[in-house]
This record gives C-alpha cells, structure tokens and sequence, in this order.
C-alpha cells in the first residue's frame, strides 16, 4: 500500500501543501504568500488562477522535496480558506471574476436590507448563521448582478459555483468533479444544516439557481482523482480550514475546543451531534460529516488576527518579519496601555459590525514599535476572550482548557498573554500545522492508512502548555478597557 499523504492547505495569505508518511509525521513542506487585492474600502480579492497555480507549484515542490514518487501517494487531502467565492464558465474553466475573500465587506448594505426584510431568524434556523457578507450567498448574488459575463453564462448554463476546495478540486480533476462537502457548505448561508441539502427557500430569496451549486458529499468521500502530477491519485478528504483543524486536533468529544491563530482567529467547540443556535452571535456550523453522520460545533470568528502583524509588516512597514514580534513584545514600554483594535474589514463574533473601522488607543510620544507590536498581538487575545464569554454562556460549560493552533502560537508572548486573559490553559500541540494535519487525517481515513476517528486521538501530543499567571482582578481591569475600546468604534447605530 502507498505510504503517503499529499495535504493541500489553500489560506487566506498562502498555500502551503505538506507529504506525511504513515505515522503522519511531516516528511516535507512548501509554501507560496497569495497576493491580496484590495480594490475599495472593505473589499478585498484573490486571483482564482493564482489560487490554483500556487496549488500546483507548492504540491510538486513538496513531492519533489520528499524524494517519493507520485505512485507513493495513497490520497490527498484539501482544506482551504472557507466561504471565498468563485464563478466560473465550466466550459473553458475561466473565471467570471476574481475570488471574493471571507473577509470582503462590499455586501454589507444588501445584507441590512435582509435584516430589514425579517430573515435573520429563518436563515439562522436553517443555515446556524448570522446574515453577514462573510458568507458566500452574497458575494455569488453580487457577482450574478454586478458580472455581465455571469449572466450569459447562466442563461446558456454554463455557470459554475464553488468555494476554494470546489475550485482547486476541479481543476485538479480537469473539470471532471463538481462537488464540495459538508463543512464548506454549511458556510455559504445557502445550506440547510438540520437536513444536510441545498436549501431551497435560501436559493428563492437570494434569487441563485441550483444547476450552479456543487454536489455537497461527506468529509470523508469519493472526490475523483487527479493525474496532473504525473500518475492517478485519489482525493478522499476535503474541510474547510477551521475544520480541519478541529480534526487536526483531535476534538471529537462534545465540549473539546481549538482556537486557530492565521490569518484570522476561529474558535470551534464540538458540540455533538445535536444543533444547538447561539444566542449569544455565535455560529453553529457542522464540524464534520464522516460515513453520513453529521457532528456540529459553535464557532466564533474573528476576521482579523495574523493579518494584523501583517499590516504592521506590508504596510507600516514598522516590522520586516512576524519572527520580530516575539522579542519586540518583550521590550515594550509596560507603563503604556495601549488597546489595537484591528477593525480593517469591521468586527466578527460577537459584535457583528460590518462598518467599524480600526482605531488604536492609548499612545503617547513615547509609543514606538515595540509597543504597537504588543497592542497588535494583545488584540487577538482580547478578541479571543469575546468569543470565551459567548461560548460559555450558549453551552453553559466553564471553559478551563482551549487547544491552540495557527502561526501566531509560535509566539510565546502571545499565548502566555492569552493564557492570562482568558484565565485557561492553552495547550499547543506538536504539530502546529493541525490543519494541513486535519486534511491529512481524512484523507487517511478515505485510504485505509486510518480505520477511525480513535486513532486521530491516540495521536494527538502536546507540546507545551500554557497556564495563567495574571490574577482575576488585573484580568478585569484590563478586559474594561478592551471593551470601552471598542465600544468606540462600533457604529453608533449598532450600539444597545
């Protein structure tokens, strides 16, 4: 039997696709940075030929780095940056239009009218989610309107939608496969999660036609296979990254938990096999589906995160490297409390505020680097720490412990600083790529290398773990002036 798994990991900023041998140790890694457009305020794309061109390129690299042969892979894995939107003509596989990103704003006044029109408790009942420009529904209407191409295509029915796994999986597969699966779906605000199709009321309201979407399967699945890379290969495992990495991190039991630190911040719990809706602007969302049985999961999203270190590297040019930030948190001015609020495409869970902008808080002539370098790295643990609160009250279980994952934990700082804020532990794993891993693992699980979820557990190594030092006082003072932060640039008509 082949030994190996390739693992493609399409984000937000990169792709990176890793081989594992079968104790799903790396055997070799590459990664390519994805350039981002930002053609107006809160908007914000990717080139979908890029996407699959670094696909490519990383994935041979890779292989060729592992010095195996194609013929030694026995699957391979996907997992990508969920929601982001691409049409295509599936006749030539061009593109109609770049991909609009998770992160994209330029629906926020469309989705005002859907609250205004009284659909913000059917599409939560039927998708577990909040109406937002996050999700996909809006960005393929968008395009539909706004696309000349789009609409000719649709009326020779030669549109094509897909979120990135859809899209990397059909060229991959030269046009043949057409399908997403479970997880991917549940994020486009066009998925019913309680009956695991298409939902039609959904597609009626946004006005998109059902011949455009993907056959939906489970995580684990029979996707096609590919022969670009020289011999005929298996897909068999597909998540979106979030999910992925809550595999990746062997969160199988109810009420286990992982915080992933990329380009964003998510926060998944396995909450079983029952829906439970937030009432506290959380998402429900499904963790995974494997052999058709469905588990799910709140989420809480934070848009930005790693990406705010990238702004103070790309665009203030303060830092040349994330690698910095580590020693620069160490000497900062600690007589300085200064509060980032990283508000670039308006503010996730809990506040839902697609119009807030970012703001920083609290400098003085003596601010230098060192100190918007922490203030920057504390935001991503205040915003953490909203997220804590709102999970804690819709499961009504004390979180004491959270797995974490992502670029950012390299950072001890960081999760010393996280750990401190959200008074929990916060236990780093030894393989930080969870979600690269979690894709891994499917694809595992769809070769035979894997006979089940258990062994994922039996696994799964912690590398360190964080404890909190802060005492509960300190914790509250600081949190308050998080909070009146950004209670400051929340648009005022949004404030209770």
């Amino acid at each position: 039997m082949s030994k190996y798994i390739l693992s493609i990991d399409q984000g937000t900023t990169s792709t990176r696709s890793i081989v594992f041998n079968n104790k799903f140790e790396i055997v070799s890694f590459d990664q390519i940075e994805l350039k981002q457009y930002f053609p107006k305020d809160g908007c914000v794309e990717h080139d979908p030929k890029e996407i699959f061109e670094t696909v490519l390129k990383t994935s041979k690299n890779a292989i060729k780095k592992s010095n195996i042969r194609p013929t030694d892979i026995s699957a391979i894995g996907i997992t990508n940056q969920r929601e982001t939107t691409v049409l295509w003509d599936k006749e030539t596989g061009e593109p109609v239009y770049k991909a609009i990103v998770w992160q994209d704003r330029r629906t926020v006044n469309y989705c005002k009218e859907l609250q205004k029109k009284g659909y913000t408790k059917k599409i939560q009942k039927i998708t577990g989610l909040v109406i937002d420009s996050y999700f996909s529904a809006t960005k393929i209407k968008w395009i539909i309107d706004n696309i000349e191409s789009s609409k000719k295509l649709l009326k020779e029915n030669r549109l094509l939608f897909g979120t990135i796994d859809t899209w990397i999986l059909w060229k991959l597969t030269e046009g043949r496969s057409h399908y997403t699966e479970a997880t991917n779906a549940s994020r486009t605000m066009l998925y019913d999660i309680t009956k695991n199709s298409w939902s039609k009321s959904l597609l009626k309201i946004f006005n998109i036609p059902a011949s455009i979407l993907p056959m939906v399967k489970d995580s684990v699945d029979e996707f096609g296979y590919t022969t670009i890379f020289g011999s005929k290969i298996k897909i068999g495992g597909i998540a979106g990254d979030q999910q992925a990495a809550t595999i990746g991190q062997a969160c199988f039991e109810p009420g286990s938990i992982k915080s992933t630190y990329g380009t964003g911040c998510f926060m998944i719990m396995n909450i079983g096999k029952n829906i439970k809706i937030s009432k506290n602007n959380l998402l429900t969302t499904i963790a995974y589906r494997i052999k058709g049985k469905t588990t799910y999961a709140l989420e809480g999203s934070i848009f930005i995160a790693g990406a705010a270190i990238q702004w103070l590297r790309d665009s203030l040019k303060v830092i040349s490297s994330a690698e910095e930030t580590e020693d620069l948190y160490k000497s900062n001015d600690k007589s300085q409390q200064i509060y980032f609020v990283p508000a670039f495409v308006g503010l996730g869970a809990p506040y839902w505020d697609g119009e807030a902008r970012g703001a920083i808080f609290g400098m003085t002539r003596n601010t230098g680097v060192s100190e918007l370098v922490k203030s920057a790295i504390d935001s991503v643990a205040y915003q953490t720490k909203d997220l804590i609160i709102s999970m804690e009250k819709d499961s009504g279980i004390k979180i004491n412990k959270i797995k974490v994952d992502g670029g950012m934990v390299k950072n001890e700082q960081f999760l010393q600083f996280l750990s401190n804020i959200l008074l929990s532990e916060c236990d780093r794993p030894k393989i930080t790529e969870t979600t690269s891993l979690g894709a891994a693992y499917l694809a595992g699980l769809s070769s035979g290398m894997l006979g089940s979820t258990k062994e994922i557990s039996k696994k799964w190594q912690s590398q360190k773990l964080f404890k909190p030092k802060l005492h509960k006082k300190e914790v509250k003072y600081l949190y308050q002036g998080w909070l009146k932060a950004v209670n400051k640039i929340i648009v005022k008509k949004n404030r209770k």
